[in-house]
């Protein structure tokens, strides 16, 4: 079984990624591929985790962890096959609690395929480019198909004018759409790699 990891990025009280990532994974719940049982897609929220900024003495390419959260952390990412990062977009880039997560880990991140779901008032576009950059360094093989959730017209809130009321993710036809085509790429691609992480896989055993 293909199992896919829903990342909320962000860790900020009162974030939007929480409701953007419940969309995307009871959107997933209907796929073909997961009402067949060939994959199967989870939540992983980064704040559950609560990661310091990056405190390994040793650079994670050589795996060598001395701290339990490090520990804890790369057992979840290594469970899985494939990735859908859900990120807003902070000052024309994605969270900072994102790129730390990702730098504390880097074998458990190979050869494993990717989507995004951006959101923000541009739609978490500039996020997610700078996310595909970082994607190539820990040789993950990211779809061309995004999601760009605006703040717009995606969200529905009950005090517009209030900017800590998080709202709730309502996106239009044409985004549930995209999600879809999305989340099959990254069943296929992250299946079409499992040749490649398997001589890792083997290694932990």
């Amino acid at each position: 079984m293909i199992r896919i990891a829903v990342i909320v990025g962000s860790t900020r009280p009162g974030r939007r990624g929480e409701s953007v990532a419940n969309w995307v994974a009871d959107t997933a719940a209907a796929l073909p591929a997961v009402v067949d049982g060939q994959a199967a897609v989870e939540l992983v929220d980064l704040a559950a985790f609560d990661l310091p900024m990056l405190d390994e003495p040793v650079p994670a390419a050589f795996a060598s962890y001395a701290h339990d959260h490090t520990r804890r952390w790369a057992d979840t990412v290594a469970g899985f096959d494939g990735f859908v990062f859900v990120t807003p977009e902070y000052n024309h880039s994605f969270p900072a609690a994102l790129k730390n997560a990702i730098d504390f880990l880097y074998a458990e991140w190979h050869h494993k395929a990717a989507g995004f779901v951006g959101y923000g008032i541009h739609g978490g576009t500039r996020a997610v480019e700078h996310l595909r950059h970082v994607m190539a360094e820990v040789k993950i093989a990211d779809v061309r198909t995004q999601v760009a959730l605006s703040m717009f017209v995606d969200f529905t809130f009950t005090n517009p004018a209030d900017p800590t009321d998080p709202g709730t993710c309502t996106p239009g036809p044409q985004n549930v759409a995209a999600l879809g085509t999305m989340l099959d790429e990254i069943v296929a691609w992250s299946a079409a790699l499992k040749p490649l992480r398997a001589p890792a896989e083997a290694l932990s055993v």
